[in-house]
């Protein structure tokens, strides 16, 4: 699955005086700084705003692939949510003795912004997230069936408008502020502290050593002390994204 980068530019604390630039500059540099320390953390952070279309499969159905629609303007999730099991007409569990009709969710789900049956937006006192599962609480049932050829707001649909991904961490804030800051100033031709393409410099006997910068970059690192800082403490090991998992055995099943 293609990964399109973060929805939108992460929050800033600027760490230093931008008055003096143009909007246009510090919005190329806080653009250009979102997308590195995202990429850098592991592609971790960002909340975007997806709307689902669930498809109700049965619980006891172990060959099903569950499938979502997305909409909304966001053109791919960022994670491989297209293989998350879900149920979708109420399910007994170990910690319920009654059936409970519910919708799981993707991962990393902060919030439910709204509900859709039939065009009509949900009661929000109607249902409830727990974790990762949107449970019915009017005593309705969940729809079976959802006619994705139609857009959320017409008879024989229903959708979940969602929040997903992780919030920006105060010291992610800060780590853009710091790199944003050092963007705008190289952009505006000003001296800055990104670390430059040399390694050592000579000047009057004196001799001066800089971070190799492919290095550091090869390292998941920019010589930038608050933006180190946030990198080693969110992504030590250097990953790339986010963790995924699979169930083996229900791929085998699918394939009998």
């Amino acid at each position: 699955m293609a990964e399109t980068g973060p929805c939108e530019p992460w929050p800033v604390y600027w760490t230093c005086e931008v008055d003096a630039y143009s909007p246009e500059l510090t919005g190329y540099a806080v653009s250009a700084a979102t997308r590195i320390l995202w990429a850098l953390s592991g592609r971790q952070f960002g909340q975007c705003e997806v709307t689902l279309r669930p498809c109700a499969e049965d619980c006891t159905d172990l060959n099903a692939v569950p499938l979502w629609g997305w909409t909304a303007g966001y053109s791919m999730p960022p994670w491989d949510f297209y293989r998350t099991p879900y149920c979708a007409g109420g399910c007994r569990t170990g910690c319920s003795c009654t059936h409970i009709p519910t919708v799981r969710l993707p991962d990393a789900v902060s919030r439910v912004v709204e509900v859709k049956l039939d065009g009509t937006p949900m009661a929000t006192g109607g249902y409830r997230l727990d974790g990762r599962s949107l449970m019915r609480t009017d005593g309705g049932v969940w729809p079976r069936c959802n006619n994705l050829a139609r857009d959320d707001d017409q008879p024989g649909t229903w959708s979940v408008t969602a929040v997903v991904g992780e919030e920006v961490p105060d010291s992610g804030r800060l780590a853009m502020g710091e790199l944003a800051c050092e963007i705008a100033k190289a952009m505006n031709g000003v001296d800055c502290r990104l670390p430059p393409g040399v390694t050592q410099l000579v000047r009057q006997g004196v001799t001066i050593q800089y971070p190799d910068m492919g290095q550091l970059l090869k390292d998941g690192r920019t010589g930038l002390y608050l933006v180190d800082l946030f990198l080693a403490s969110e992504n030590p090991d250097g990953l790339k994204q986010r963790a995924r998992f699979g169930n083996v055995d229900r791929v085998l099943r699918g394939l009998r």
